[in-house]
């Protein structure tokens, strides 16, 4: 779905006010969720602005032109007067607006259109300011708003304007009957609760209640229902459109839906946030009942997985993505813009590299870390994680987990390949937490197709979510690091220190190496890894392949536990020279495996936890 801050910043938050359909807007600009001012309980006015525009047509408001009168005023006066009479052919616009970016200019292009503007309280005040005449919207229904702004447009003479059909020859008797006129157009925006529950002082629950919008909702809806008869806008983006399209004096329904839409998307939206916090407030599963997720669209990507496929980017506007790091809201410093798989493979070395706390450097090819490497000198670790598997490396992904400076950045640029010596390394992407200035520009040097990107740490504790056919899975994040779980010894030879921190290293390498997946490791360098073979003993001789002589010694570790050991996987391992096994053990063959490495000599490490990644 559509997020509250889809199309310009996860802080804003947007109602949608219905315009009178006879007036639709020219332009299909996307709609800005903006904010009213929640109720508070030391005034017992809002600053919320709902905007009713009033288009011409044969079915014209009957409202008459009413002069703005103060708040005392209109409360003074209304108990003894009724509902002002809409006068014949006069246009109306409703608008109520929490964030007013451009209101003046809303405000005055409307009245040059000889559109009535009604409004409240905030809203109200900025329109006056900017030299634009207010209709109230208590003279409207000549009641004051109450219960300290909770109620204040949720009214028959408000929503009856709204709500009712110009075709229909019994509605417009029955608003003609209670002196009810005809709105145009609805400019609404809401509460800002999204940003209000995600800010970083945080708020109180009381507080949040508060800032739950009602009557926007109210009005943003049914002018979206009766779309054909009102305009609804929730997005300053729009004003320019809207007011061009009302000069054109058009009739074009599908720009009408197109408005629509979005108003009951930006409401949707809001609703999910509002409903993703309250469950937060509740002491329930982490697996609500029913889950809805909003997405925003990012970019229309050029095609997906393959060039036939379509595709396009979505970002994650739930509250428990606020500022919790991801590819997803990476900043693109340089290149080409990034693809489907581009997305995938960076996603995956920025998750592999963020895990360690040492300088690291990673290299991904097709989600796969085909090199990885952590050293004091970030320099080294660079050649090592490349050396790792040059074929692999050459048009893969590069991520480090330290900043990026001049030094590193010339490397990146002249390194040659370690399988010839001459050719220059290629790469897709590069990815850090950041950049020095001098090391962004010597990077934007080396290709003007290359990916810079510079991207924050996944928190953990996330939800994961992968889709299937007709459904979707939701698991906890694996977030386990080594020092999470203990690496029990089970054979009688104990690993030497240095051995058990090649494990360590290891198994954090074979967590994001898709099943069957084997990582061979020493000095905390990968030299070998095996991904994706439908059985574990062809991972591991992929792994011994790559390793080479460097095997000797070495940590070996597995995703899952090996389900057979003698002339298979777990002997062919110690016959190359391993030094130290690490995995999970529950194989009701386990006893083998143990028998086996003690047969030939070497550790083997239990760490009961599997890391199968598919």
């Amino acid at each position: 779905m559509f997020n509250l801050s889809a199309a310009s910043s996860a802080a804003t938050s947007a109602t949608i006010v219905p315009f009178n359909a006879s007036h639709p807007p020219q332009s299909t600009t996307t709609l800005l969720h903006h904010k009213r001012t929640p109720p508070t309980s030391s005034s017992s006015s809002s600053s919320i602005v709902c905007v009713l525009l009033h288009s011409p047509s044969s079915l014209r408001s009957n409202f008459s032109p009413i002069k703005a009168m103060s708040l005392s005023q209109t409360l003074s006066t209304a108990p003894s007067h009724q509902p002002h009479s809409p006068a014949p052919g006069n246009k109306q616009v409703l608008i109520s607006l929490s964030d007013k970016k451009d209101l003046g200019i809303l405000g005055t292009g409307l009245q040059e259109l000889g559109y009535t503007i009604v409004s409240t309280g905030g809203t109200a005040t900025a329109l006056e300011k900017a030299g634009v005449s207010v209709t109230k919207v208590e003279q409207l229904t000549s009641f004051p708003e109450m219960l300290d702004g909770r109620v204040k447009t949720l009214h028959p003479n408000i929503h009856g304007g709204i709500l009712a059909r110009r075709d229909q020859k019994h509605h417009m008797e029955a608003l003609n009957e209670h002196g009810i006129g005809t709105f145009d157009i609805v400019v609404v925006n809401l509460y800002p609760f999204y940003d209000t529950v995600t800010s970083a002082g945080g708020i109180d629950f009381e507080n949040g209640i508060e800032n739950i919008d009602i009557g926007g909702p109210a009005m943003i809806r049914a002018a979206a229902k009766n779309h054909k008869d009102v305009l609804v806008v929730v997005d300053s983006e729009d004003y320019p459109a809207l007011l061009e399209y009302l000069k054109g004096n058009q009739d074009d329904q599908q720009f009408r839906r197109k408005l629509a839409w979005k108003a009951f998307q930006h409401v949707a939206s809001y609703d999910s946030a509002v409903s993703e916090w309250l469950w937060k407030q509740t002491v329930g599963d982490k697996f609500p009942p029913s889950l809805t997720v909003p997405l925003s669209l990012n970019s229309s990507l050029r095609y997906g997985e393959n060039p036939h496929q379509k595709a396009a980017f979505y970002v994650d506007k739930s509250l428990a993505e606020v500022n919790a790091g991801g590819i997803a809201t990476a900043i693109q410093h340089h290149g080409k813009e990034m693809s489907y798989n581009n997305y995938l493979d960076a996603d995956a070395a920025w998750n592999c590299v963020s895990e360690f706390t040492n300088p690291t450097c990673v290299v991904v090819k097709h989600t796969n870390p085909c090199g990885v490497a952590s050293r004091d000198d970030i320099l080294e670790a660079y050649r090592l994680a490349v050396k790792a598997d040059p074929v692999s490396a050459f048009g893969g992904i590069v991520a480090f987990n330290i900043e990026v400076d001049e030094v590193l950045a010339k490397e990146i640029r002249e390194y040659r390949s370690p399988t010839d010596g001459e050719t220059r390394m290629f790469y897709e992407i590069v990815v850090a937490p950041s950049y020095t200035k001098k090391g962004l520009e010597i990077l934007r040097g080396k290709s003007k197709t290359l990916r810079i990107l510079e991207a924050k740490k996944n928190e953990s504790g996330k939800l994961s979510l992968r889709q299937v056919g007709g459904g979707w899975l939701a698991q906890d994040s694996d977030d386990l690091t080594p020092q999470d779980i203990q690496f029990n010894v089970v054979t009688g030879k104990n690993p030497q220190e240095s051995e058990l921190r090649d494990a360590e290293f290891a198994w954090l390498c074979v967590k994001h190496v898709k099943s069957n997946a084997i990582v061979i490791a020493k000095n905390n360098c990968m030299l070998g890894m095996g991904s994706g073979q439908p059985n574990r003993l062809e991972s591991l001789r992929i792994a011994l392949r790559k390793a080479g002589d460097d095997v000797k010694g070495a940590a070996l570790a597995s995703d899952a536990f090996f389900p057979f050991a003698w002339k298979d996987a777990v002997e062919e391992a110690c016959e190359s020279g391993v030094g130290v096994i690490a995995e999970p053990g529950g194989s009701i063959r386990d006893g083998d495996a143990i028998d086996c490495c003690n047969k030939y000599g070497v550790s083997l490490v239990f760490t009961n936890v599997r890391h199968f990644r598919h």
